[in-house]
């Protein structure tokens, strides 16, 4: 048997899978691995993920943990012992970057995109990923994330850029003031989150002109300052994962068709691919 985690600094995805069988789902609060100690790691582990397991857990081959944070050789090993002292068994421990590389592309070259509260891309060989451009985060890239898209309305609103009518529904619905913003941004942790949280009213009304060519202009941003960097981005398909991606697949395709390049997947959680090349290659 193989367990397969998708784990986020939110949220985690688990699935125990046997040869073709998928033998169990569920999800756990998330990890990041550069802000948690191997032991409380390990303390995690043992108290969310092995209850639900443990009718199997002797028969759990192998773990495969993609995780936010694992980055690093360093990080990896940590993560990859934190989980031995409590799952035995081989332990492979990558970056969540590469889980959305597998999920989308499997076994064939392309490029990988992740459009979440976050950002991030590459160019995946098919076996590696073989070329990354930055992310850099919501305050110097993150290009066509929740955070900027976010970051972009609030700021358009506040600043009163955006029609009269738009603003006035924005804050009847949300009731921010100038100064709860710059507290919740700037003094307080999780902003990217706080940011990303307005993207729904971006969705719910992307048929208002000014919001559409908002968003339109980060996922631009995104294919300028990213997805063009990579040269076989005009060769291979362009493949998405996350909610921001699957909610604005449209725009995606209109921002795609003005550089050159053709969409391929859009996915809002990596699990089933990883399901899929995980079957194909245990």
């Amino acid at each position: 048997m193989i367990l397969i985690a998708d784990c986020g600094g939110t949220k985690a995805d688990w699935c125990l899978i046997d040869s073709d069988t998928v033998v169990k789902r569920f999800t756990t609060p998330g990890m990041h691995a550069l802000m948690l100690s191997a032991d409380e790691i390990s303390r995690r582990i043992g108290s969310e993920v092995v209850p639900e397991i443990s009718g199997a857990l002797g028969r759990v081959d192998a773990v495969a943990f993609y995780g936010a944070g694992c980055v690093a050789g360093p990080v990896c090993d940590s993560v990859r012992g934190a989980i031995n002292a409590v799952i035995p068994g081989e332990v492979s421990v990558d970056t969540d970057m590469l889980a959305t590389a597998r999920a989308l592309c499997g076994r064939s070259p392309g490029v990988a995109c992740i459009l979440g509260t976050g950002a991030n891309s590459c160019f995946y060989d098919g076996v590696r990923i073989a070329a990354n451009v930055p992310a850099l985060g919501y305050v110097l890239g993150d290009e066509g994330s929740g955070a900027y898209l976010g970051k972009a309305l609030v700021g358009d609103v506040l600043k009163r850029q955006l029609p009269d009518d738009v603003c006035r529904m924005f804050t009847d619905r949300y009731g921010v003031t100038v100064a709860e913003v710059v507290q919740r941004v700037y003094r307080q942790p999780g902003a990217n989150a706080y940011l990303a949280s307005f993207t729904p009213f971006l969705s719910e009304n992307i048929g208002v002109p000014s919001l559409r060519a908002l968003a339109l202009d980060a996922f631009c941003s995104f294919f300028r300052r990213n997805v063009c960097l990579y040269p076989e981005a005009r060769v291979y398909p362009v493949h998405f994962c996350g909610s921001v991606a699957a909610a604005f697949r449209d725009l995606l395709d209109e921002a795609a068709a003005q550089f050159g390049c053709a969409i391929g997947n859009i996915v809002k959680s990596p699990m089933e691919g990883l399901i899929e090349y995980h079957k194909t290659n245990s």
